[in-house]
C-alpha cells in the first residue's frame, strides 16, 4: 500500500493533473484496492467536516490581505525606505530585497506574492546598476520564501489545521527561524559580495535624513504586523478575527494611497477567489486522503518499517528531512505539505519530538522547494518579471540561500528552543 500511494501520487503529478485531483484519485484506488469497507460512502461527511471549520476562514481573509497590498503600491515605498538602511553592506541592494521580502512576509503569507512584489520593484534598479542578475535574482526568489514562515503564514494555519497544533503557538514558534533566516540570507550574501565585490552593485549610503524621512513608509506595515499578531496574542482575537482586521487596515492604507480603484477591487477579489478555491481544494483532497490512509492502516505500515529499520530517533528524523528534500524537486510546497502530514506527524510524535517544531522544520524544508528546480515556483515568478536572460541564472542565484535554509535547518534540530522559546514563555 505504501509502494501504490508513492508511486501513484508522483505518477499523478508528472501527468499535470491538478494536485487536488490527484489526492481524491489516490483515495480512491486505495479504497478500491486495499480497503475491505466501502470508505468512499463516507465521503460526504469526511469533506463536510473538513471544510466546516471557522479556522479555514483565515486563509481567503489573509490571501485578500496580500492581493490589496500588492495592488496598492505599498512595496514600491517599502523597498526605497529599506533600502536607505541596508543597501550600503557589502551586496548594496540585494540586502534590499531580502529586508523588503522580509516585512512584506509579515503581511502577506504567500512566498509568491512577496517574490512577485519584491521581483517588480527591484528588477529595474539591477539592470540600472549593473547587478549580477544571478545572485540579485536568487535574493528575491529565496527571500520570497520568508512568506509561508513569518507570521501570518497560509501553510502555518493548513498545517494547524490539520494536525489540530494551536494555530497562534504556530505564528509564534515561527517569528524567530523567520527573521534568523532573514539574518543570515543576508550574512551570506555580505560574504560572498566580499569575496567577490563583482557579485554585487556598489553599496548607497544614504543620508541620516533621508533614511529617518523614509521610516514613515514602513510605519504601515509595521503597523499592520503589529495590529494582526498583536491582537492574536493579547488574546482580544482569534487568528481569523485578526485577518479581517488585517484585511480592513490593508484597505485604509490602500485608500491613503489613493489606490482603491474599481478594478482593484475587483482584480484583488478574483485573485483571493482563485487562490482559495486552489488550497481548499488541495486541504479537502489531503483530508480524504487521511482518512483513507488512517482507516487502511498505512500510517501504522509505515510506523513499523521504520521502526524495523532499527534506527534512533535521530537517524529517523534525518530521512524524513531527506525525504522532503528530495520530494521537494519534484512537488509543490502546499501540495508536499498535506500529501506526507498525514503520514509523517504520527511518525514524529512516536518517535518524541514536538509535532509544534516539527512544524517549523517542516516549512523550511517546503521553503526550499520554491526555489529548488524543476518545480520551484518562485523561480519562475521571478524569471517571469524579468523578461529577460535565462532561467538557469535564477536557478544558480538561489544555491546560497538554499544552503543556507539547509544550515538553520540542522540549527533547529541541534537547538529545538529556537522554534520552542516563545510559545513555551509567551
Amino acid at each position: 500500500m505504501i509502494l501504490f500511494t508513492s508511486a501513484g501520487l508522483l505518477a499523478l503529478l508528472a501527468l499535470s493533473i491538478p494536485v487536488g485531483a490527484v489526492l481524491f484519485l489516490l483515495s480512491f484506488g486505495i479504497d478500491f484496492f486495499f480497503s475491505p469497507f466501502p470508505l468512499m460512502r463516507g465521503l460526504g461527511q469526511v469533506v463536510w467536516s473538513s471544510s466546516n471549520s471557522a479556522t479555514l476562514i483565515a486563509i481567503p481573509f489573509f490571501v485578500l490581505l496580500g492581493e490589496i497590498l500588492v495592488r496598492s503600491g505599498v512595496a514600491q515605498r517599502t523597498y526605497a525606505a529599506l533600502e536607505s538602511w541596508v543597501s550600503w553592506m557589502p551586496g548594496g541592494l540585494i540586502h534590499a530585497n531580502i529586508a523588503t521580502a522580509t516585512l512584506f512576509s509579515a503581511t502577506s503569507g504567500s512566498s509568491v506574492a512577496t517574490a512577485a512584489t519584491v521581483a517588480s520593484v527591484a528588477t529595474p534598479q539591477a539592470e540600472k546598476l549593473g547587478y549580477d542578475p544571478k545572485l540579485f535574482s536568487g535574493a528575491i526568489a529565496a527571500g520570497g520564501t520568508l512568506g509561508i514562515m513569518i507570521p501570518p503564514s497560509i501553510n502555518l494555519i493548513v498545517y494547524g489545521f490539520l494536525t489540530e497544533t494551536s494555530i497562534p503557538k504556530l505564528f509564534l514558534a515561527g517569528l524567530i527561524p523567520g527573521f534568523a533566516l532573514a539574518l543570515l540570507f543576508m550574512v551570506v550574501t555580505a560574504i560572498f559580495c566580499t569575496i567577490r565585490p563583482s557579485l554585487g552593485g556598489p553599496g548607497i549610503s544614504a543620508s541620516w535624513h533621508k533614511r529617518i524621512k523614509g521610516l514613515v513608509d514602513l510605519i504601515p506595515l509595521l503597523g499592520l504586523f503589529g495590529a494582526i499578531v498583536g491582537s492574536i496574542y493579547a488574546g482580544w482575537a482569534t487568528p481569523t478575527e485578526a485577518a479581517a482586521i488585517g484585511v480592513a487596515m490593508a484597505f485604509a492604507i490602500a485608500a491613503t494611497q489613493r489606490a482603491i480603484t474599481v478594478k482593484m477591487i475587483i482584480e484583488s477579489l478574483k485573485g483571493t477567489i482563485r487562490t482559495t478555491s486552489m488550497i481548499m481544494l488541495v486541504v479537502i483532497g489531503a483530508y480524504v486522503l487521511n482518512f483513507v490512509l488512517t482507516a487502511g492502516g498505512v500510517s501504522r505500515a509505515l510506523q513499523d518499517f521504520l521502526s524495523n529499520l532499527g534506527l534512533g530517533a535521530l537517524a529517523t528524523l534525518l530521512i524524513i528531512v531527506l525525504m522532503y528534500i528530495i520530494l521537494g524537486f519534484f512537488i509543490e510546497t502546499l501540495s508536499l505539505m498535506v500529501a506526507t502530514i498525514p503520514i509523517v506527524v504520527p511518525i514524529i510524535e512516536q518517535l518524541g519530538y514536538d509535532k509544534l517544531w516539527f512544524g517549523i522544520l517542516m516549512i523550511i524544508l517546503v521553503e526550499m522547494a520554491l526555489i529548488t528546480p524543476p518545480v520551484g515556483l518562485n523561480l519562475y515568478v521571478v524569471q517571469g518579471v524579468r523578461k529577460k536572460g535565462k532561467l538557469v541564472e535564477v536557478m544558480l542565484g538561489v544555491i546560497p540561500y538554499a544552503l543556507a535554509m539547509l544550515v538553520m535547518v540542522g540549527l533547529l534540530i541541534l537547538f529545538p528552543a529556537i522554534a520552542l522559546y516563545l510559545p513555551e514563555h509567551l
